[in-house]
């Protein structure tokens, strides 16, 4: 797994005051933090997304809400893999840009890997049918920053202000110290993700290879078959049924089970 270093970030600073450039930075550094905590934790994708979200409207000044997408930008439909919001007016414009238009700032972050930014989305003409849509909204400012890893992009950060003009170059800067260690946090989780998903696929495995052996055995004993062709039966009967192996084979044996159960308990018939 990936790892990045939490040492005090030095946040970038233009014309802020002493005490507004020390206040952004322990925000910063706090969010920062938070994300080495995340990567230590023990929470799943979609609970580290849905927190990344909300790190991030603390970290980047003028924040209202902010969203995070992971997507695979090698796929021309369903980009998406997996998404989280910090607040519902960021989930209503996911649904516009990756449903209805399927074009907008975090898309263009992405493939192009670079920060994209906008303080005025309903006459940004970069995103002509995005744009219009989230600014009814009362949404004119984003700040899109690239989820970027040395070979690939995860994904990116979209945060977004009712107000216009609210991200300059200061807040992009500010944006993208927190989104470096933000990759390898999804990263990590992905990584995590996937390990855990392969021992569950194990795990099923495993205890579905112990029904479809009994199963065979049992048609073994009927039929006289080799387990080969028992096991082509049963596949068989998948296939036509349109059901997994492993659910016929319990069929199978729970039908066995009952007829002997049913034999047990039936009346021996009197002598005469």
């Amino acid at each position: 797994m990936t790892e990045f270093d939490t040492d005090d970030p030095q946040a970038p600073t233009n014309s802020l005051s002493p005490e507004q450039a020390r206040s952004e930075a322990a925000d910063l550094q706090a969010g920062i933090s938070d994300l080495a905590g995340l990567v230590a934790g023990t929470l799943g994708l979609p609970a580290l997304l849905s927190a990344m979200a909300d790190f991030a409207v603390r970290s980047i000044p003028g924040a209202d809400g902010a969203g995070v997408t992971l997507l695979r930008v090698d796929r021309v439909d369903n980009m998406v893999e997996a998404l989280a919001a910090s607040a519902p007016f960021v989930s209503q414009i996911d649904e516009i840009q990756y449903s209805t238009v399927q074009e907008g700032p975090c898309i263009t972050a992405a493939l192009e890997r670079r920060t994209v930014h906008s303080g005025s989305l309903g006459g940004d003409k970069r995103w002509p049918r995005f744009g219009p849509r989230v600014g009814r909204l009362g949404v004119h400012s984003v700040l899109s920053l690239p989820l970027l890893l040395p070979d690939q992009v995860v994904g990116a950060i979209n945060v977004y202000a009712h107000r216009k003009d609210v991200f300059d170059d200061h807040a992009a800067e500010l944006g993208e110290l927190f989104a470096r260690p933000a990759a390898v946090s999804v990263h990590n989780a992905q990584i995590l993700a996937q390990a855990l998903s392969l021992t569950v696929q194990l795990q099923t495995a495993l205890s579905t290879r112990g029904v479809i052996d009994q199963a065979i055995g049992l048609m073994r004993g009927r039929t006289g078959c080799s387990a080969d062709e028992a096991f082509a039966h049963l596949r068989a009967i998948s296939q036509s049924e349109h059901r997994k192996v492993a659910e016929v084979a319990q069929r199978t044996v729970d039908e066995a089970v009952r007829r002997a159960r049913a034999r047990s308990t039936s009346p021996e018939p009197l002598a005469t």
